[in-house]
Parts: C-alpha cells; structure tokens; sequence
C-alpha cells in the first residue's frame, strides 16, 4: 500500500483569482442570455435580454482588460511569461515527451490558454462593433451606428468565437477532472485558494496476511 503526502505552494494570487471568476462568470451569462432570447421571437423581453447581453460584454471588456493588465504588472503566476513555454510545445509536436509538471500554468495547457485570450479579443471586438451597428450603444456607436451592412461580416466570427470558446470551457474542466483522477492531485481547486500540491514523498508498506 502506498501514502502519498503533498506539499501545498501559494501559487495564485487573490486578484487573477478574482478577474478568473469574474470572466468566467461572464462568459456563462452572455450565453443564458442568448439562450434566453432564442424563447422569445419578438417583444421587449427579447430586447431586454440583448441589452443586458451588451452589458455583460462590457463587462467582459472590464475583465479581459484588467487581466491583460495583470499579465504585464502581476507577480510571477500571474503574468504572460508563466504562459510561454515554446520549448515544451515543440517537444510535444515532435514527440520528444512531456513537460515535468511545474508550479503555475501548465507548460502544455499554457498554448491553449493563449489562444483563448485571442478568441476573447476577436469575441469583444465584434461583440461591441455589433452593439453599435444593432443598437447604437456602446464605444464604436458614433462610428458605426449607420453600417447596418456590417451585422453580416461581424456576426459569423463574434458566433465562432463564443462556440470555442464554450467548446474550450468543456475540454479544461474535463481536463481538470481527468489529470485529478490519474495523478491524484488536487489542481481544479487552485483558482479557489490560491495554492497548488505537489507530492513530496511516497512510501510502500507490505501488508502480510
């Protein structure tokens, strides 16, 4: 039989926890919302939710602002620099083996997560620009309030990069669940408390009938 015991490290700190839940929780609204509209064909709850689908996009905006503001300014897990590891991803094309887990964001996972903040920017560019061009709000209003011609350029991206961005939100919280059943470690709860496990010792004892 073998214990294994584990050592606990201060890994996140409590403001990219924050902005984490805070993105991710408006992420999950902006799609209730285009869930919710698709029950109503007319009518001012159909507008009501749109508007307040304009509004979680701005506060998205807020969020994905102050991340990448973190991601230059924070401490060590919490900037880009921890999500660059262009090393590990060519091994891993190549075949040459797998990163050793490290403290931080996972050296492989670390591609995808990039790509993400890529599909957020392209999500709130065509977000805001479609805000404007539908309803005459927001920042690109006074520019594009009359190109009506643009709802159908901007609408198939802004639609893409929500759907992979869900399609991503699976695949990572399966990815948690998965790496926590085959390594026994805890990692899913990091973005809770901050801290990450890594096992410091394992011993076998023989059991004799």
């Amino acid at each position: 039989m073998s214990a294994v015991s584990y050592r606990r490290h201060k890994t996140y700190d409590p403001l990219l926890r924050l902005v984490h839940a805070w993105n991710a929780c408006a992420i999950l609204m902006l799609g209730v919302t285009v869930w919710l509209s698709g029950l109503f064909e007319f009518g001012p709850a159909r507008k009501t939710l749109w508007q307040f689908h304009v509004y979680l996009g701005y506060a998205l905006v807020v969020g994905l602002a102050a991340r990448l503001a973190w991601g230059l300014a924070g401490p060590t897990h919490a900037r880009f620099s921890d999500l660059w590891h262009p090393a590990a991803w060519r091994d891993a094309v190549l075949r040459r083996g797998f990163p050793p887990p490290r403290l931080g964001h996972d050296a492989l996972a670390s591609a995808a997560y990039l790509a993400v903040y890529g599909l957020l920017l392209l999500m709130v560019g065509t977000g805001l620009s479609l805000a404007a061009v539908e309803q005459g709000m927001g920042p690109f209003a006074p520019w594009l309030i009359d190109m009506s011609w643009l709802k159908s350029t901007l609408k198939p991206p802004h639609e893409l990069a929500y759907d992979a961005l869900m399609a991503f939100a699976v695949v990572h919280v399966g990815a948690l669940v998965w790496h926590e059943s085959r390594h026994q470690t805890p990692l899913a709860q990091s973005m809770v408390s901050g801290f990450q496990y890594r096992v410091t010792e394992e011993k076998e004892d023989e059991l004799h009938a």
